[in-house]
């Protein structure tokens, strides 16, 4: 297993406390672009594959800084010959809501498609005839349960199983690499949307997570990471200087990634979590959230964002809204609840926030907020039956410091940057 980390330019020479100030010089900016990993491998003229029938698992999320696809870049690379692409929840074109995504052709290269997300999730000894090396090249969006990484995991048991190489093209993970919270996961637990048992935001991009897999899972893949250049832990995906290509249909801007690490823990409650309305993640709701039986003015609110504002949850405010969603839980029907309304990202902690809401609706609504259901995204029993019990979710929160503290030393051991 190894890493790769390509300096640009003619800089072995200089020392290297004078690289950033030349780099002001030239640019008038302390800000590096950044270069993921299929801008490196084509900075390096696909040293890395040359000579190597390679498979490619990816999406729309998987292009160079020009916005060009990964696929059509290596289908022209020198040396490299693409036998097949494989595609992962939501399709090639990241925008599919179909439980069963049948494989078939890619329109541009007429390569075939396999679909990981269809009658199998890991590729089948079938799939990868002919291939000796799988490469993997899909944003994440830095929540443990998004499938993407699941399918990064499945993929690398399968190319070990398979004695195929594995090369991962890094990217950023675009909700910053610095804060790390929420429950670690119940080892029985795991599926789909919980591959490995870490916190819930895990601060990591897709090739640490991959060298972690590797080694804490004991897969033994033959694994090789092309490291980003000019990404820095704390860096948000907007102040990288990459295109945002909306990774799945209901996270289409930044600030619905940021929020999805706790509104998503409610997913498979019964609350609309805006998925068919144009705010998907930004606002939640149900037709038994009721308006403010306190209210004293004509002003419209609910006692759910009564309740959430007087908690000064750090980072974000509650507005009362009504929508009514087109699609998914509750479609068509009258939904009342909170719009959540970032006002500092750094500050706020959203699986602590998404505790604070189960918590809210757990306090407001007893018999009509499914409880239980939460289970799943959560993934961990002690957190959930706390919620039940009434607990202070700032002290669950709190309580989440030690479990957290051992996954960052046993992660220190992958990072990248």
């Amino acid at each position: 297993m190894n890493f790769r980390f390509r300096p640009r330019g003619n800089t072995a020479r200089l020392p290297a406390i004078l690289l950033p100030w030349i780099f002001v010089l030239l640019t008038g900016s302390l800000r590096a672009e950044v270069l993921t990993g299929i801008d490196v491998l084509e900075a390096d003229r696909f040293r890395s594959l040359r000579g190597r029938r390679v498979g490619l698992i990816t999406n729309a999320t998987g292009v160079n800084r020009e916005g060009r696809r990964s696929l059509d870049i290596l289908a022209a690379a020198p040396g490299v010959e693409l036998v097949a692409a494989f595609s992962p929840e939501h399709g090639l074109t990241a925008r599919s809501e179909e439980n069963d995504i049948p494989s078939g052709r890619d329109g541009r290269t007429g390569i075939p498609v396999f679909s990981l997300y269809g009658k199998t999730r890991r590729p089948t000894p079938e799939m990868l005839r002919g291939i000796d090396t799988l490469v993997f090249d899909i944003q994440d969006v830095g929540a443990r349960f998004y499938t993407y990484i699941t399918t990064l995991g499945y993929a690398m048991e399968a190319a070990a199983r398979a004695k195929v190489r594995f090369v991962v093209l890094d990217r950023p993970n675009p909700i910053s690499g610095l804060p790390v919270e929420g429950p670690l996961l119940d080892p029985e637990a795991r599926s789909f949307i919980a591959y490995f048992s870490m916190p819930v935001r895990h601060g990591m991009t897709v090739g640490e997570m991959a060298r972690m897999f590797n080694e804490e899972q004991q897969l033994g893949a033959d694994l090789e990471v092309i490291a980003m250049e000019g990404w820095n832990r704390g860096d948000w995906h907007d102040s990288t200087g990459l295109g945002w290509v909306n990774p799945s249909p209901n996270i289409r801007n930044l600030s619905q990634a940021t929020l999805y690490p706790g509104v998503g823990l409610l997913e498979f409650s019964n609350v609309s979590v805006g998925r068919g309305t144009d705010s998907p993640f930004e606002m939640l709701g149900a037709p038994w959230i009721e308006a403010s039986k306190l209210q004293a003015t004509k002003l419209q609110t609910t006692e759910l964002a009564a309740y959430l504002n007087r908690r000064s949850i750090p980072g974000v405010r509650f507005l009362p809204v009504r929508f009514t969603p087109s699609g998914s839980v509750f479609a068509g029907e009258a939904c009342q609840g909170v719009r959540i309304l970032i006002t500092d990202r750094n500050a706020l902690r959203p699986v602590a926030m998404g505790i604070e809401i189960a918590s809210a609706l757990h306090a407001l609504y007893p018999g009509r907020f499914r409880l239980d259901d939460i289970a799943r995204s959560l993934g961990n029993r002690s957190t959930l039956e706390r919620i039940r019990n009434g607990d202070d979710p700032r002290q669950i929160a709190r309580d989440w410091q030690e479990e957290n503290a051992a996954f960052l030393r046993m992660r220190n051991k992958y990072l990248l940057y």
